[in-house]
């Protein structure tokens, strides 16, 4: 197996893109991408994307992106996984490299939201779910979460702003992201009034659907060290997978496949989780956040929320997280979003990440869920 690296980034602005297209998005982060690492072409495209079909009654974004961005005639297809489908591209992309199947590889990660508007898209997202036994009764990733927020709070005896922190971490650093949804600063206090999207998830819970491209370029280490000044190793990568139904998990609480997969991650990267600097976790829920924390060897069950609450998530503390906003700032373009948290830790490893940067970060971590952590993709990258 080759060693990998990443060579080129290349992203959208991350928002409400209605004059364009999901070709057009993809596009623009492919020629950034491009130009980053110093490139014209590759030998592969791997496209992130969930909601394709249903959002923008599209599929065979392969053959469509590589054409509309003048990569004709390369191996070009998407890989789906829900919201962890930009995580699956990038492993995709590892693996293809890693084996030299594939000597240079193109991961895109896109998604158009807003194609698709109101409850249109709420059922649009809800193909991710159950179909026999969750969206025929009225289910949705947001009822999900709420479920699990309002078990936790239930369970270790914790009140709704206990979690306020993860929100206000993220609002910090997207308002410092030039390339971020939301550049509002959330003050303490606020997060417990916001209104209700599903008892006990509110507005500042939930991370918002959004439009956004971001593509990264990888090829073998050996390779890598001749075309860029900073290349970043791919240490691990490793998935897991949960059941998709929530209420077929003996315990819900547990992000089994999240805490499966950051362990193999370690292990292929000889590290355990102190060593990580960063880790861009899959904020799309509050609630996620602190399972996450606690899957993965950060916070013990049930005191994943109290990192918020000292700051050891913040930039200056002992694991920051959504250092460039997070899903719930930067905004969630859904299979898109597994690629914007790499690329994000790109930027905090080649020590690009200007007033969000993170001092002296060596090693990052990035996790990439899919619905309510039915799938978890896990990378470390170091420089």
């Amino acid at each position: 197996m080759h060693e990998v690296a990443i060579v080129g980034i290349g992203q959208t602005p991350v928002g409400e893109h209605w004059s364009s297209s999901l070709r057009m998005l993809a596009a623009d982060a492919i020629k950034a991408a491009l130009d980053d690492a110093d490139l014209e072409q590759v030998n592969a495209l791997y496209v992130g994307n969930a909601y394709g079909a249903t959002y923008s009654s599209q599929t065979q974004l392969g053959s469509l992106i590589a054409d509309f961005a003048g990569l004709n005639n390369i191996e070009a297809y998407s890989i789906e996984a829900g919201d962890a489908s930009g995580g699956a591209a990038l492993r995709t992309a590892y693996l293809a490299v890693a084996s030299g199947a594939v000597e240079t590889a193109l991961v895109l990660g896109v998604e158009k939201s807003t194609d698709s508007i109101a409850g249109s898209r709420v059922q649009a997202r809800s193909v991710s779910l159950d179909g026999d036994y969750e969206t025929p009764h009225g289910a949705t990733l947001t009822a999900l979460a709420a479920i699990l927020m309002r078990r936790y709070m239930h369970q270790y005896q914790v009140e709704l702003s206990a979690f306020e922190g993860f929100t206000i971490n993220a609002h910090a650093n997207g308002a410092k992201n030039n390339f971020s949804m939301f550049k509002n600063l959330v003050k303490a206090g606020r997060y417990a009034k916001a209104p209700m999207i599903a008892d006990p998830v509110n507005l500042f819970d939930n991370a918002p659907d959004a439009d956004g491209a971001a593509a990264l370029i990888l090829t073998r280490l050996d390779r890598a060290e001749d075309m860029v000044p900073q290349p970043v190793r791919i240490a691990a990568s490793a998935a897991a997978s949960d059941s998709l139904a929530l209420h077929d998990r003996p315990d819900p609480l547990y992000l089994k496949a999240a805490n499966l997969s950051a362990s193999k991650a370690y292990a292929q990267a000889g590290i355990q989780a102190d060593a990580i600097d960063l880790f861009e976790l899959h904020d799309s829920y509050t609630i996620l956040s602190a399972l996450t924390l606690e899957a993965t060897g950060f916070a013990a069950r049930g005191e994943g929320y109290q990192l918020a609450q000292n700051n050891a998530i913040g930039l200056a503390g002992s694991i920051p997280i959504s250092t460039l906003g997070g899903m719930k700032a930067r905004g969630n373009p859904a299979g898109a979003g597994g690629a914007y948290q790499v690329l994000e830790a790109v930027l905090q490893l080649r020590a690009a990440a200007g007033a969000n940067q993170v001092a002296g970060a060596k090693i990052a971590m990035v996790q990439n869920l899919g619905g309510i952590g039915s799938t978890a993709i896990t990378h470390i990258l170091r420089t």
